[in-house]
């Protein structure tokens, strides 16, 4: 009867604890549940491009929207993101970003609509053979 009550204890003990394994963030994951949030942002990809000289920062999205970024902390953070895939200074760099979208209110900014970026999501290096970039040499 002990030896029964030790196996029973012993194998209760076993099938008791837990066999987790810690798992990462899936960015894919949390790049869909962002888009079924309901607290106003969006998660959009483009095109993100920023130009310290006239502190102006835009985004392309892919179906050729450009957009104003509102130049803050966020904005800076996905910058310094951006920096390692930057041959020069207007090379634009694929992101995905959670985003707040509004009318643009500055009049110096021609766009009609400005993005405050709220998340980064995704950072990706530049296709290296697409030839939208026009290059002025002598």
């Amino acid at each position: 009867m002990k030896k029964i009550a030790i196996i029973l204890l012993a194998l209760m003990s076993f099938v008791s604890c837990k066999n987790e394994t810690k798992q990462e963030a899936n960015l894919e994951e949390n790049r869909a549940k962002s888009y079924d949030q309901n607290d106003g942002f969006i998660t959009m990809k483009g095109e993100f491009v920023y130009d310290a000289d006239q502190n102006a920062a835009v985004f392309e999205s892919p179906n050729g929207t450009i957009y104003a970024v509102v130049v803050d902390e966020s904005m800076h953070q996905l910058n310094e993101k951006v920096k390692p895939f930057k041959e020069h200074k207007y090379t634009s760099v694929p992101v995905t970003v959670r985003v707040k979208k509004s009318k643009n209110t500055n009049p110096n900014i021609k766009w009609e609509e400005a993005l405050e970026i709220k998340d980064i999501l995704k950072v990706e290096k530049p296709n290296p053979n697409k030839e939208d970039v026009i290059k002025l040499s002598n």
